[in-house]
């Protein structure tokens, strides 16, 4: 025998409105949020599944019709999605069972002359940060995100994001001075 599942009716004008509004959050806000997983990630397929996966939790729960701070609350979803599939890759387990990328790290030709540029030098020496002193970093500069709302994404009081970000810049500073002076001689 069937059990009947009875569904809490909703009028179409509701459910209509809701469609709308959160198609507005989309449309508004889902180039920020996949840079935000991609600041992560370092993947643009895993990037667009991580948001994909945080905006179909969102849709399928309440929480974002109350959100005060839109933009944070938000980023702080999809960061979650996104640390979630990274904690994923790093155990060595796809979500949907495939194998998972291997990157061949050595210097093309191509490469190699690149990184005498100044730019490429210092996307090297962010990635070479601490995941704690990067992660802020890029989410303040890439982003264009204040201390609070760091704070609010990554779980930490805002003084340890200002801290964290005052000592990326430092590390930064000696780093890319440093590397200079070896590339000039």
């Amino acid at each position: 025998m069937r059990q009947k599942i009875t569904v809490p009716e909703v009028s179409s004008g509701e459910a209509q409105t809701r469609e709308l509004m959160f198609a507005r959050i989309v449309e508004v806000h889902s180039r920020f949020l996949y840079r935000v997983a991609h600041s992560l990630l370092r993947h643009p397929q895993d990037a667009e599944d991580a948001v994909q996966d945080a905006l179909l939790k969102l849709y399928r729960g309440e929480a974002w019709r109350t959100m005060e701070d839109e933009r944070a609350f938000l980023a702080r979803v999809v960061w979650r999605a996104a640390l979630d599939r990274r904690k994923a890759r790093l155990v060595g387990v796809a979500e949907d069972g495939a194998e998972l990328r291997v990157l061949d790290v050595r210097a093309t030709p191509e490469r190699a002359a690149a990184e005498m540029d100044e730019r490429e030098l210092l996307r090297e020496l962010i990635e070479a940060l601490p995941v704690e002193l990067r992660e802020p970093l890029l989410l303040s500069a890439i982003e264009e995100m204040t201390s609070r709302e760091i704070g609010v994404v990554m779980g930490i009081p805002e003084g340890t994001v200002r801290t964290r970000l005052m000592r990326a810049r430092a590390e930064l500073k000696a780093a890319f001075a440093g590397r200079r002076v070896m590339v000039s001689r």
